[in-house]
């Protein structure tokens, strides 16, 4: 697959930038944090961020594109709660804002999809 580089590279920079995002405007991941998490929502915020770019990282490198690639499917899964949880809380907010956050949800299943292609691609003969 002749784009299969450039796949990796640009799901690299989006899990490397979301991470970033995570220490340089931390109040809005802090909010999507569910209650039922243990510790304080800036833990959970820090330690997604970092998983994040360390998954990013893994992914950019074609020695570990595979197990990082096939991590980035899991990191999107585990995310979903948070995705939820802001949808609801963000059901009284002007339409456009509710209608971004609801537009999250369905996002994931294309995230995990192109995860899991980026990591087929990676496979020896793939």
């Amino acid at each position: 697959m002749p784009g299969s580089a450039t796949s990796a590279r640009l799901l690299s920079g989006l899990l490397v930038g979301a991470g970033v995002a995570h220490f340089v405007v931390p109040r809005q991941f802090d909010a999507m944090v569910p209650r039922t998490l243990p510790g304080p929502p800036r833990t959970w915020t820090r330690l997604s961020g970092l998983a994040e770019i360390a998954v990013g990282a893994a992914v950019a490198h074609p020695a570990s594109r595979r197990a990082g690639a096939l991590a980035a499917a899991g990191l999107f899964t585990a995310v979903f709660p948070a995705n939820v949880k802001m949808a609801y809380d963000w059901r009284h907010r002007p339409a456009p804002a509710k209608a971004a956050a609801l537009a999250r949800l369905p996002l994931q299943v294309p995230l995990v999809l192109w995860a899991l292609r980026v990591r087929r691609a990676g496979q020896p003969g793939g």
